[in-house]
C-alpha cells in the first residue's frame, strides 16, 4: 500500500518536520497542494504548538499531522496536546517515543518515527507504532550515519510494517528509487525550502539555490550532535573548534539561535542554514504544487523508461 492511501493524501510525500520553519500556515499549504503537511514542533513550547494545530486547521481540511522532537522540554505535554486536538499523525525525531506511543495508539494516531538504524525498529515495533521513516544522512538538520540507499533497504527487510525513504529525494528519478529500495513512499525537506510558500526568509532560500552539491557539511559528530547544514563562516568556526576538542558547551555558543537568525533575520553568516545534500538540485523558487507534481510526475516517467529498458 502507497503512503497516500495509508494517510488519504494526493501524494506519497510528506513535508519534514523542519523546526522553526513548518508552521501551521506551511503544513496547511503543504497539506493543500496534495502531500501530508507537518507542523514541527521543535522550536515550540505546548501551547505553541497547540495555537499552529489551530491555524493549521482554519486553513486546511486536508489530513496534516505533527513532528515532536523527543529531546524537546516539552515533549511530554505536547504528547498530550496532539490528543487533545485530534491530530491524525505524529512523527517523531531525537529519541524514542516508547512512553507516548500507547496514548497515542489509544487516541486513534497514526505515530512514525524517524530512525537512523534498523535498532530503532526493531525496539520500536512492538510498541504498535505504524511504520517508520527511514532517514538517510543526506538529509538536513538532524542526522545518523546511514546513507538512504543503504538504510531503506534494511529497514524494510526487518519489518512488514510501511517504511517512507527520507534524505536525499528531490527529484522523481530519487523518488522512483526509494520505491525501488522497498518505501511506500518519500519524506521531503529540503527540495520544499525553495518553496513560494516557505516561510524562511529569502536570504535563506538565495543560499540554497546556490548551493552546489558539495556545499554542505555536518557539525556536531564529535559531540553526538551530527546537524547537516550549508556551510558558512558559523560552520567553519563551529568545525574548526570541533577539530580543536572543544566540548558540547563550548561549542553550542555557536549554535544557540542560529537556526532562528537564518529562519527569521535572513543571517547567512553565523545563523544555521540547515539543508540536505540535494540543494545542488534546486534552481528556482517555486509553488508547493508544482514541486509535488514534478516529483510524482518525474517518478512515473522512471518507473515507465526502466520497464522499457529492462
Amino acid at each position: 500500500m502507497k503512503l497516500n492511501e495509508i494517510l488519504g493524501t494526493e501524494f506519497p510525500i510528506i513535508q519534514g518536520g523542519m523546526a522553526n520553519i513548518a508552521t501551521g500556515e506551511f503544513a496547511a499549504a503543504v497539506s493543500n497542494a496534495g502531500a501530508l503537511g507537518l507542523i514541527g514542533a521543535g522550536g515550540m513550547d505546548a501551547e505553541t504548538l497547540r495555537a499552529h494545530i489551530h491555524r493549521c486547521r482554519e486553513l486546511t481540511s486536508k489530513p496534516f499531522g505533527v513532528n515532536i522532537m523527543l529531546m524537546n522540554p516539552a515533549a511530554a505535554e505536547m504528547s498530550k496536546v496532539v490528543i487533545e486536538e485530534g491530530v491524525q499523525v505524529v512523527t517523531t525525531g531525537a529519541g524514542v517515543p516508547s512512553q507516548y506511543v500507547p496514548a497515542w495508539k489509544e487516541a486513534g494516531i497514526k505515530v512514525f518515527p524517524v530512525i537512523a538504524a534498523t535498532t530503532f525498529a526493531r525496539r520500536l515495533e512492538p510498541l504498535g507504532v505504524d511504520g517508520f521513516i527511514a532517514e538517510g544522512t543526506e538529509s538536513g538538520g538532524h542526522v545518523g550515519e546511514m546513507t538512504t540507499m543503504a538504510l531503506v533497504p534494511q529497514v524494510c527487510e526487518i519489518t512488514d510494517l510501511p517504511v517512507i525513504a527520507a534524505g536525499g529525494i528531490a527529484s522523481g528519478r530519487q523518488l522512483a528509487a526509494a520505491f525501488a529500495l522497498g518505501a511506500c513512499g518519500a519524506q521531503a525537506g529540503t527540495c520544499l525550502l525553495v518553496s513560494e510558500e516557505c516561510p524562511i526568509h529569502q536570504n535563506y532560500k538565495e543560499a540554497v539555490l546556490k548551493a552546489k552539491d558539495s556545499d554542505t557539511t555536518v557539525t556536531g559528530r564529535s559531540v553526538n550532535a551530527p546537524v547537516r547544514i550549508l556551510k558558512n563562516q558559523m560552520s567553519r568556526e563551529y568545525l574548526k573548534q570541533e577539530k580543536a576538542g572543544a566540548d558540547r558547551m563550548e561549542l553550542e555558543k555557536y549554535t544557540l539561535g542560529a537556526l532562528r537568525r537564518a529562519v527569521f533575520e535572513g543571517d547567512t553568516k553565523t545563523g544555521s542554514l540547515m539543508c540536505g545534500q540535494t540543494a545542488g538540485m534546486l534552481h528556482e523558487i517555486r509553488p508547493l504544487r508544482v514541486i509535488l507534481e514534478e516529483l510524482c510526475a518525474g517518478c512515473r516517467e522512471t518507473v515507465q523508461q526502466l520497464a522499457r529498458e529492462v
